[in-house]
């Protein structure tokens, strides 16, 4: 499903070079939930950045279905962030202005489905999170963790191949983020490929796979169950 070969990447800070991801090589199969942990500035972010094609690497390689994405052109990069992944980020990232279904909907309509489609898809998609019920509220009149269901819902409308979520817990309660998290393992038990950066131990052992990063470099991988 996903592989990285050799994956590099350093930043330029003054006259400083700084190596955050330091020749990463592993690879993600389908259907497998994998989490990325570490203490702050260990890579794991910058790693997700790389392997859901929001950032270009330094050197190596990020293959997706076998296709070597890195020296792709950016319409090619663009086509497959639209059409075959999907982002979860720990600000939610939803519009104010547009309701729960809307949210939902306008990623569909810009990959190019009819309006009744589109409507039909996110609404398939808000009652696998659980809010078929509120898809006609607007996101001040949904909790946190109720606006993080609905970026979920966005993201799997299109029913991605990999869907990437950094942090998605970070800014919920205790109660709120579990909610979450188990929106995820029921994705994944459908057969959803799920890559998750977390600081969170307990939420990382709940993976099939956890992978543990320092300084750039994969320091532990192990698999959880």
């Amino acid at each position: 499903m996903l592989q990285a070969e050799h994956l590099t990447k350093t930043f330029i800070s003054g006259d400083q070079k700084i190596i955050a991801l330091n020749d990463l090589s592993f690879s993600v199969p389908e259907g497998q939930f994998l989490t990325i942990t570490g203490r702050s500035g260990s890579g794991k972010s910058t790693l997700l950045y790389q392997l859901g094609l929001l950032d270009i690497p330094t050197s190596g390689k990020v293959l997706i279905d076998g296709v070597d994405m890195v020296p792709a052109s950016e319409n090619e990069r663009t086509g497959t962030r639209l059409n075959d992944l999907g982002y979860i980020f720990q600000d939610y990232a939803i519009l104010p202005s547009l309701t729960a279904l809307e949210n939902t909907v306008l990623p569909l309509l810009m990959q190019g489905y009819k309006i009744s489609e589109a409507e039909e898809k996110a609404k398939k998609a808000l009652g696998r999170v659980g809010l078929l019920d509120r898809m006609n509220n607007l996101p001040s009149q949904l909790s946190g963790g109720q606006q993080q269901r609905v970026a979920i819902a966005r993201a799997i409308g299109h029913d991605p191949k990999i869907i990437f979520a950094d942090e998605p817990t970070a800014n919920l309660d205790s109660e709120t983020s579990e909610q979450v998290i188990k929106t995820f393992l029921d994705l994944n038990k459908d057969g959803q490929t799920i890559i998750m950066v977390t600081h969170e131990p307990e939420y990382a052992k709940m993976a099939h796979r956890t992978i543990t990063m320092n300084d750039g470099k994969i320091v532990n991988d192990v698999l959880n169950k």
